[in-house]
């Protein structure tokens, strides 16, 4: 297990260094002057020269990349071009923020991506099939964006129960498990567990009819064992290629949503993400994009670990 552990991490370390590298390279090839948010339209070419001194954007690709990475392993991403803060203060604020909608929005999907899954796979060929496969994939096919719009219409300009945009009474500097708070939460996450609750549906509805149709059922079912019995043995075969993309989709809500933080105001790294964009902010934008991809690929990490214990035959292979 240890041995399998090390080589994991050490096939993860490359992966890293390319996720640097594409994420530099993409913002950097980007069309725009990065600091156009902050120079005066009739900024003489001596300031310009400054500012570009100041922000290292007057060095070769190479040498930026160098020294961005440099900085980035001694936990230093730069500072923000458009508020002239740290991006490392900016960006953990954010992901605080994004980890809050994505814990609630994580449990809803999984607790009925996982429910509907079964239920459908265990009554195959059923009306109850038929209905959580449907819901399944209406799922997967609504825009979540625009699931958005209509839940803010529904619950909060129409039947006013519901807060519509913002992330707390006083903001998310001052966040509490509460009643109050929560409220702002109830209607992103709703709308951001849509897509994954699809589609672990869809999974684990293949996964356990699959499964109730190999040997070892009916040897289980020609031994007397109950159905809650042979239920245990099909959810403990199922669970390490649910739990991998469960894993996937964990990463995705925790790489936030630019669309669905846009339409209810939250401020977490998808807003962050879009604001930066617009301003064409580059430390804050590679900066962010960076820290989101390291947690997928440290959460690949975690997700093939357990995978491991859940089923041991993966490290012996």
């Amino acid at each position: 297990m240890l041995a399998y552990l090390a080589r994991r991490i050490v096939l993860a370390l490359p992966i890293m260094l390319g996720v640097a590298l594409v994420c530099f390279a993409l913002v950097h090839l980007a069309p725009g002057d990065p600091l156009v948010s902050i120079l005066p339209p009739d900024a003489s070419a001596e300031l310009q020269a400054q500012l570009r001194q100041l922000y290292g954007f007057d060095r070769s690709y190479p040498e930026q990349f160098a020294a961005w990475l440099w900085r980035a392993l001694h936990g230093d991403l730069g500072v923000s071009i458009a508020t002239n803060r740290p991006v490392v203060g900016e960006v953990l604020k954010a992901v605080v923020n994004t980890l809050r909608l994505a814990v609630v929005a994580t449990l809803i999907g999984f607790a009925l991506g996982g429910l509907f899954g079964f239920v459908a796979g265990y009554f195959r060929r059923t009306f109850i099939d038929r209905l959580a496969s449907m819901l399944s994939v209406l799922g997967v096919s609504v825009p979540h964006y625009w699931l958005g719009m209509v839940l803010v219409i529904v619950f909060s300009s129409q039947l006013m129960w519901l807060p519509a945009t913002g992330a707390g009474p006083g903001g998310s500097d001052d966040w509490a498990w509460d009643g109050a708070h929560l409220q702002y939460l109830l209607l992103p996450a709703l709308t951001m567990s849509v897509i994954p609750m699809g589609i672990i549906a869809r999974t684990v509805r293949a996964l356990v009819s699959e499964l109730l149709d190999q040997e070892f059922v009916v040897g289980l079912r020609a031994k007397g064992l109950t159905s809650f019995g042979i239920f245990r043995h099909v959810v403990k075969n199922a669970a390490p290629t649910a739990l991998a993309v469960m894993g996937l989709q964990l990463g995705y809500l925790l790489g936030g949503s630019i669309l669905i933080e846009t339409v209810f105001s939250w401020p977490g790294t998808g807003f962050l993400l879009n604001s930066a964009i617009f301003q064409r902010d580059l430390p804050l934008l590679q900066g962010t994009i960076l820290v989101l991809a390291m947690f997928f690929v440290l959460l690949n990490l975690l997700v093939d670990v357990l995978q491991t214990l859940l089923d041991p035959r993966i490290a012996r292979g």
